[in-house]
C-alpha cells in the first residue's frame, strides 16, 4: 500500500513518467514535471492570498487544465477544493461563498469584500519558486455543491483526508492508463472519477462540454481505457448515423461507466450489444458517500434493471412508511448506512441528514431488492428532477420564481424528455399577468442555465392547498395524463 498526500501525488508521478501527458483538454496538453512545476508556483500564490491549511477554496472554472491546477494547488496546501460551476449566477454563487466561507474564489472578476479571489486564466508572479512544498493534508478532500431542498444550497464535505492508495485498485480505474472526462467537473461523479485516474497515474483527457462524435473520437485518438458518461450521452451517441458512430476504432475501451441517473433498459442492451457486457458498468450512490451498488453489463443480464449488490463498505435495506424493513421484491424506501458509522463519510454545512434511528439515511429513492439481494430501483420519493444526470431541487426554482414581482406561488416539475430524461416545467400563479421574457431574465440572473424551466405554464389559481402545502405529485400526474 502507498498511501500518498495529495499534495504530493503529482510528484510522485512526475518521478516515474516526467514527460508523459498528465491532461489534455482540446489542443491544450501538460506534462507531468510541468503539471508538478506549474502548481508549486500556483499554490504558492495562493499562500500568498491567504489560503492556509483545511481552508476552503471555491473554485469557479470551466473544464480545462486550468481547473486541475487549482485544485491540485489547494491541496498542495493542506487546503479543501470546493467547485462550482463557472456560469453560476452571482446571486447562487454568494449563497455558496457565505456557507462555506472560503478563503479564495478561483475564477471571478468582480471579487468580494470578505474574500480574495483571482479571475480565469490567473497566472502567478514569476518571482514565485516552482520547487516541491512542504507537505500538508487537508481533513476533507472535497465538498461539493448540491442544489438543497430547501431552496437553499447546501455544501457536502467529505470525510476523507486527503490521501490517495495509488496501489488501491478503485472503480475500474487502471494504472497510468488513460481515462475521458466528458462532463462538468464541478459535478461529483466527473470530479472524483477525474481526479482518482490523476491519482493512478493516468492520462486525464477533458471536454469543454459534451459532443457525441468528439468523445468517439477522443477515444479513438487518444486510446482511452475508461470513459464516465450519463445515460444522456449514452443516448445521444447511440443517435448519431451508424455511420458515424462505427468510424472510430475504439476497441482499447475496457470500461464504461455510466451513472447519475436511470438507465433505459432498451439502451443499456444496446451498449452491451455494441461494446461488450464485460465494458458497461454501473454505479448507483450519492455524494455524501454513505453506500453504493455497482453492476457490470454481465451481472445485468442475469438481473436486468438491476443497479447492484450494495458494497462491502455499506449496508441498505428497504423500509415501507411504517418503517418496517419490507420482504424481497417489495417496493419501499431505500436506506444506506456505512459501516465505519453514521457521519464518518460526509458532514453537511446548510442542511440536515435525512436520516431514522440507527444512523440509516436516505438519497429519497424507492426500490426492492431480490432475493439475490441485487437493489432495483423505483420512482423518486422526493421531487428532485433528473435532468442530463444532474440534480434540481425544485423548491430551488420555486424560491427563484416566487421572488419576481407579481408571481404569488409557483410549482417545478419534472416531466419526460426523450434527451434528457427529464425536463424542468414550472407552473405560475400570477393572477395580474406578468411578461415571460423577464420572468425568464431574472432567473437567469438567480440560476444556472440547467434549472432555468424550459416551459412555462401560467395559471391564476392558488398552487398550494389550505395547509400551504404543494401537491407536485398530483399537477405532474395530471399533466403526464394530459
Amino acid at each position: 500500500m502507498q498511501a500518498i498526500s495529495l499534495s504530493k501525488i503529482i510528484a510522485y508521478w512526475t518521478a516515474q513518467q516526467p514527460q508523459r501527458i498528465a491532461i489534455s483538454h482540446e489542443d491544450n496538453v501538460i506534462s507531468w514535471q510541468d503539471l508538478e512545476k506549474s502548481t508549486n508556483r500556483l499554490a504558492r500564490a495562493y499562500a500568498e492570498l491567504g489560503v492556509n491549511a483545511d481552508d476552503f477554496v471555491t473554485i469557479a472554472l470551466p473544464n480545462g487544465i486550468e481547473f486541475f491546477e487549482s485544485c491540485l494547488a489547494t491541496w498542495k496546501l493542506g487546503a479543501t477544493p470546493q467547485p462550482i460551476s463557472a456560469k453560476l449566477p452571482k446571486f447562487e454563487r454568494d449563497q455558496i461563498i457565505e456557507l462555506g466561507k472560503p478563503s479564495l474564489v478561483v475564477g471571478v472578476d468582480d471579487g468580494y469584500p470578505q474574500v480574495k479571489s483571482v479571475p480565469v486564466n490567473f497566472v502567478p508572479d514569476s518571482r514565485l519558486s516552482d520547487e516541491a512544498l512542504p507537505e500538508l493534508t487537508a481533513k476533507s478532500f472535497k465538498a461539493m455543491t448540491s442544489g438543497g431542498s430547501t431552496g437553499r444550497p447546501k455544501l457536502i464535505v467529505s470525510g476523507n483526508p486527503a490521501v490517495w492508495d495509488v496501489d488501491q485498485e478503485h472503480l475500474q480505474i487502471q494504472l497510468q492508463g488513460a481515462m475521458l472526462i466528458p462532463g462538468p467537473l464541478y459535478h461529483n461523479g466527473p470530479f472524483s472519477w477525474a481526479m482518482i485516474a490523476l491519482f493512478r497515474g493516468n492520462h486525464v483527457c477533458v471536454t469543454t462540454r459534451f459532443d457525441a462524435l468528439q468523445t468517439l473520437e477522443l477515444i479513438h485518438k487518444h486510446r482511452i481505457d475508461i470513459v464516465y458518461m450519463v445515460p444522456t450521452m449514452m443516448q445521444r451517441i447511440w443517435k448519431l448515423p451508424q455511420q458515424q458512430r462505427t468510424q472510430f476504432d475504439i476497441s482499447c475501451l475496457k470500461t464504461l461507466w455510466h451513472l447519475a441517473a436511470p438507465c433505459p433498459a432498451w439502451l443499456k442492451e444496446a451498449f452491451i450489444e455494441w461494446l461488450g457486457p464485460e465494458v458497461i458498468w454501473e454505479l448507483y450512490g450519492g455524494t455524501e458517500g454513505t453506500g453504493s451498488t455497482i453492476i457490470n453489463g454481465v451481472e445485468w443480464l442475469e438481473h436486468r434493471g438491476s443497479v447492484g449488490l450494495p458494497g462491502a463498505a455499506c449496508e441498505m435495506k428497504v423500509i415501507d412508511q411504517a418503517g418496517a424493513t419490507v420482504p424481497a421484491n417489495e417496493i419501499g424506501e431505500v436506506f444506506i448506512r456505512p459501516r465505519s458509522g453514521p457521519g464518518t463519510t460526509y458532514h453537511y454545512i446548510g442542511a440536515e441528514a435525512k436520516s431514522i434511528e440507527g444512523g440509516w439515511e436516505s438519497l429519497g429513492d424507492m426500490g426492492y431488492m431480490d432475493e439475490d439481494g441485487y437493489l432495483y430501483l423505483a420512482d423518486r420519493q422526493t421531487d428532485m428532477i433528473l435532468s442530463g444526470g444532474a440534480n434540481i431541487y425544485p423548491a430551488e426554482v420555486e424560491a427563484a420564481i416566487d421572488a419576481f414581482a407579481g408571481v404569488r406561488s409557483s410549482a417545478v416539475i419534472g416531466l419526460p424528455h426523450e434527451d434528457l430524461g427529464n425536463y424542468v416545467y414550472a407552473i405560475v400563479d400570477a393572477p395580474d399577468g406578468i411578461e415571460e421574457q423577464a420572468l425568464l431574465d431574472h432567473l437567469a440572473e438567480r440560476l444556472v442555465r440547467y434549472k432555468i424551466p424550459r416551459t412555462i405554464e401560467w395559471s391564476d389559481e392558488p398552487l398550494r392547498d389550505d395547509a400551504g402545502k404543494l401537491r407536485r405529485k398530483q399537477l405532474r400526474q395530471e399533466r403526464l395524463e394530459a
